[in-house]
């Protein structure tokens, strides 16, 4: 089972790698030309789409019908593995992520990522205040933000879910404008995030929870907004993997 484990892995890697390389042209032109940054956005929709198929790994996309269209959300989403941001593709319409700055390293992905997309150093105060005014630009330009509010992969112990950071929740109170939880229910089986880099053969799930408004909420709604989407996506991973009643006790308490 390991041999075919490292097989499969490799052939993820490589198609992950081509299908990039063939699509790059693509994202450079989006980068380039003024006002096309939305359509290299949504090839990057369909990149993840046929990147899934490749490799033949089924991915479920539940709640779609919670999003309308023309309609810019905050989506907040639990992080766990390096998968994450590929299955947030699946994310209809105009998506920008928010992203840490270590992503931009990377040779011809990372500056794809900066072009297209916000990356975060969050260890600058800086830096996190021009995140702020960009992703409120991007929202005022009709477009949807997607953030990892508990600002990276930090949890050892998933479906355990970290506590979320505000930014996420504040940008949304301060534009009003929805937030939509999503749980990525199994990407932390399919790729853990223990160094080996190894996939195992198991379907994605991914849920698209009903948008909570913002309308009339003020900073004193942050903890109760951020704490409900918290609980959402918490109990969803709960349900899905079917955590034993003491487990749930246990980190209800922590």
């Amino acid at each position: 089972m390991l041999l075919l484990r490292r097989i499969y892995s490799i052939y993820a890697v490589l198609v992950f790698l081509i299908t990039f390389i063939l699509f790059f042209p693509i994202f450079l032109l989006a980068a380039w030309v003024p006002g096309w940054k939305r359509y290299g956005r949504l090839v990057n929709q369909y990149w993840a789409k046929i990147y899934f198929v490749l490799i033949g790994l089924p991915v479920k996309l539940e709640g779609r019908e919670h999003i309308q269209k023309a309609q810019p959300y905050v989506f907040v989403a639990n992080h766990f593995s390096y998968l994450d941001i590929a299955f947030m593709g699946f994310i209809p319409g105009d998506v920008v992520f928010v992203g840490k700055s270590s992503i931009g390293k990377v040779p011809l992905f990372g500056y794809y990522f900066r072009k297209l997309h916000i990356a975060v150093n969050r260890a600058s105060i800086k830096s996190r205040g021009e995140v702020l005014i960009r992703a409120k630009k991007a929202i005022s330009e009709g477009s949807s933000i997607v953030i990892f509010p508990e600002g990276g992969i930090t949890t050892g112990d998933p479906p355990h879910v970290n506590r979320f950071k505000d930014g996420a929740f504040s940008l949304a109170i301060d534009k009003q404008i929805p937030v939509i939880p999503v749980t990525l229910s199994f990407n932390h089986l399919i790729l853990p995030d223990d160094g080996k880099m190894l996939f195992n053969f198991k379907k994605g799930k991914i849920v698209i929870h009903p948008a909570i408004p913002t309308l009339g909420l003020n900073s004193k709604d942050l903890p109760e907004l951020r704490e409900s989407c918290y609980r959402i996506i918490q109990d969803q991973l709960w349900e899905d993997n079917r955590l034993p009643e003491k487990e749930k006790t246990i980190i209800r308490n922590t």
